[in-house]
């Protein structure tokens, strides 16, 4: 059985994804724009309901990941406030003018989530090197990095998933994701050697999780 992370775009895939079996939910908003910051009355009222861990999403908007001075500070506003609504810890990614990660802000970031895990999310995807991606986004105190392996989804990047695996030797989590279903899971995980996957568990084109979809991921 595969650890698995459901991205939930609203509260209906979010009850799916837990009463289904799922390991952890990322929650967000903006479905179509890939993720953005979830309104903060969702958090409170699911946080009553599901007892599995809710990472958070932060970003302001969709598009690119390299942030104005004011949207950072909503950013850094808005992980506090949902750390006190008891998030149990949060995804962003920054990146600079030059897509390399952006270290001073997202030790900050990271610093105000304490010893709440954060996720630094495909931002990596778009990052210029790998490598140098990679030790940055550990440096910056990451736990985990979801990717798919700087390529548009994890069958494509599958070569630089297991590169990642191995490059990270247990320093930070891979979570593999971008495409990924109960269908491809199996062979990803043969080849690349990661334990935590991550999908939206959306198969039918629309906007909720898929409950056999998530039963699916969990067995594989």
């Amino acid at each position: 059985m595969s650890k698995i992370e459901i991205a939930c775009f609203n509260p209906e895939s979010a009850m799916i994804a837990f009463e289904n079996g799922a390991d952890r939910i990322e929650l967000c908003d903006g479905l179509s724009e890939g993720g953005t910051t979830p309104d903060f009355e969702t958090v409170k009222e699911l946080r009553i309901k599901i007892n599995i861990p809710i990472f958070v999403m932060i970003r302001p908007r969709g598009g690119d990941f390299t942030y104005s001075e004011a949207e950072f500070e909503q950013m850094k506003k808005e992980l506090v406030q949902l750390k006190s609504l008891g998030a149990d810890g949060f995804v962003f990614g920054i990146l600079d003018n030059n897509d390399k990660v952006s270290v001073e802000q997202n030790k900050v970031l990271v610093e105000l989530a304490g010893s709440l895990p954060c996720t630094f999310h495909r931002a990596f995807d778009r990052a210029t090197n790998l490598e140098d991606s990679l030790e940055k986004v550990i440096d910056c105190g990451f736990k985990t990095i979801l990717t798919s392996g700087q390529k548009p989804n994890v069958s494509e990047g599958k070569e630089n998933l297991k590169k990642l695996v191995e490059l990270s030797n247990g320093r930070i989590e891979i979570l593999v994701g971008g495409g990924l279903r109960s269908t491809n899971i199996e062979e990803i995980r043969e080849f690349t050697n990661a334990s935590y996957f991550h999908s939206s568990a959306i198969t039918d084109g629309g906007a909720f999780a898929i409950a056999d979809e998530v039963i699916a991921l969990k067995n594989s």
